[in-house]
């Protein structure tokens, strides 16, 4: 057995995983369509191990993100669509393209004495350069481009720094959350007319309202969100583990013993904080 397998091994795995005469059953049967909720899936498990620290497994998180990849350069390469190769080189052309700082020759392996340039300047390029692709590609629009698929949370993110690249934005932080607090006050109206369809909409209003308090704050919403959902997992696991101490289920006691309980997993979460 080798030592090391490489990516070209990756490649003759999936090659064969997708062989008609002797291929995998599951793997012969998938498509581009039903592999996207396995790359969504993947891409958050990476995510995870990154933000939980969990050095140990990330690189075996990051391979299942690239098994993906290698699945459908497979499916682009019996398609005639692409294969793996046409993929590497069409993501390096694109990020020698968008580094002129660091490729000023235009060319990957070229006379590249990198430029002074500080991270404002790159970004300002990055986007410029991103923009020029996208009015190539027909896309003239600012909200252009910006994929309908990607979760709820990081596309409103996205089209609010688009519009902001353009002047359409909020000067200060107190304005966004002066909107925070307009709609949330149109909510409360929308929920007392018993209108649900309206509260909906409003609902969303809110929720788009709080992402660009995330974004004033330089802070990812999904990360912020999936932080408090782990918040919320650790303190109702610690009541439930008291509830248990006593033999007790949370459907055996009132709504006023699980909040004290609550706000005892709240304050001893704090107290390890500050430890």
């Amino acid at each position: 057995m080798k030592q090391n397998y490489s990516v070209e091994d990756l490649q003759y795995l999936m090659a064969q995983l997708r062989n008609p005469d002797g291929g995998c059953p599951w793997d012969l049967k998938q498509s581009f369509a039903t592999i996207v909720p396995s790359t969504i899936e993947e891409a958050y498990e990476v995510a995870e191990a990154i933000e939980q620290e969990d050095f140990e497994h990330l690189h075996e998180e990051l391979g299942d993100l690239l098994f993906q990849v290698i699945f459908y350069a497979q499916l682009g390469r019996e398609e005639g669509h692409f294969d793996f190769a046409r993929v590497v080189d069409t993501l390096v052309r694109k990020l020698v393209r968008r580094h002129p700082h660091v490729f000023p020759s235009g060319e990957l392996y070229g006379d590249n004495a990198t430029a002074e340039i500080d991270e404002q300047q790159v970004k300002a390029n990055w986007e410029a350069i991103k923009a020029a692709e996208r009015q190539e590609k027909g896309e003239g629009g600012t909200l252009d481009g910006v994929a309908a698929g990607l979760p709820a949370l990081t596309r409103a993110a996205k089209l609010q720094k688009r519009a902001s690249q353009v002047g359409f934005d909020w000067p200060e932080i107190d304005g966004v959350l002066g909107k925070v607090e307009e709609e949330l006050r149109e909510l409360r109206e929308a929920i007392a007319s018993g209108d649900r369809e309206h509260a909906s909409e409003e609902l969303g209003d809110l929720l788009f309202s709080c992402v660009n308090v995330a974004r004033h704050l330089k802070q990812d919403p999904e990360s912020a969100l999936r932080m408090s959902n782990r918040k919320f997992e650790q303190r109702f696991g610690a009541v439930e583990a008291a509830l248990r101490a006593r033999d007790l289920q949370p459907t055996d006691v009132s709504l006023e013993e699980l909040d004290r309980l609550w706000d005892a997993a709240k304050s001893a979460g704090s107290d390890s904080a500050e430890a």
